[in-house]
């Protein structure tokens, strides 16, 4: 028969819920992560066959265990056990199956003491005893090939890295507009027209529009 415990906030000090995971998954050799995942039963069930072999069918056990239902059908199989063995504690299934940190928080800590109030330190291999099966909370689902290999999409406030920033236009240089040269005397302005006396006047020609306008004796334009 088992040995009850009664456990009080006063009557010895809790260990922490990583020393407690820590305990529960180095026993079991299991991968609880959190506290929570205690709500299934199934690390109360193995650790009862620890304590007590075959005081509760191992093969009944829903270690898969993912639907409140199922949660419930492990508690029924625990107390069972705990009926078996003449344990007073009684289990707030409720509660539990809940999955709340506080409700199952602090019936691990009671199952803690009675655990060390029980065990008489025989080897026991858990994995074998459960017939390799492991537990929903062991197994951590799959990341999808398609999120896996799903390409990041670069932020818009990632700056532009340096080899593949684009080199602002340069801008044309303008080239310096030669200065406008003043047009040159057409060659037939220097020519003169022969004087009764055999000298050469010199007449002054303007240029207007490609054509040469000689100019008259007053200067005036002379007109066509």
């Amino acid at each position: 028969m088992a040995v009850n415990v009664f456990s009080t906030s006063v009557t010895s000090e809790n260990l922490s819920r990583y020393d407690m995971l820590t305990w529960i998954n180095d026993s079991l050799q299991m991968n609880h992560a959190k506290i929570e995942q205690l709500c299934s039963g199934v690390a109360y069930c193995q650790l009862m066959d620890m304590l007590f072999p075959l005081c509760i069918p191992l093969k009944k056990v829903k270690f898969q265990a993912k639907l409140e239902h199922e949660y419930i059908h492990n508690f029924k199989l625990l107390q069972g056990s705990f009926k078996k063995m003449g344990v007073s504690k009684i289990i707030p299934v409720d509660k539990l199956v809940k999955s709340k940190f506080q409700d199952n928080f602090e019936f691990v800590q009671w199952f803690k003491k009675f655990f060390d109030a029980n065990y008489d330190g025989k080897e026991y291999d858990p994995v074998a005893a459960r017939q390799g099966q492991e537990s929903a909370a062991s197994q951590t689902p799959p990341v999808p090939a398609a999120t896996a290999n799903k390409a990041k999409k670069p932020s818009s406030k990632t700056g532009i890295s340096a080899a593949t920033k684009p080199v602002a236009p340069v801008a044309p240089q303008r080239t310096a507009a030669a200065p406008k040269s003043t047009p040159k005397t057409s060659s037939a302005a220097s020519r003169g027209t022969p004087t009764a006396n055999g000298d050469h006047e010199e007449v002054a020609l303007t240029q207007t529009d490609g054509f040469v306008i000689p100019e008259d004796e007053g200067g005036e334009p002379e007109e066509f």
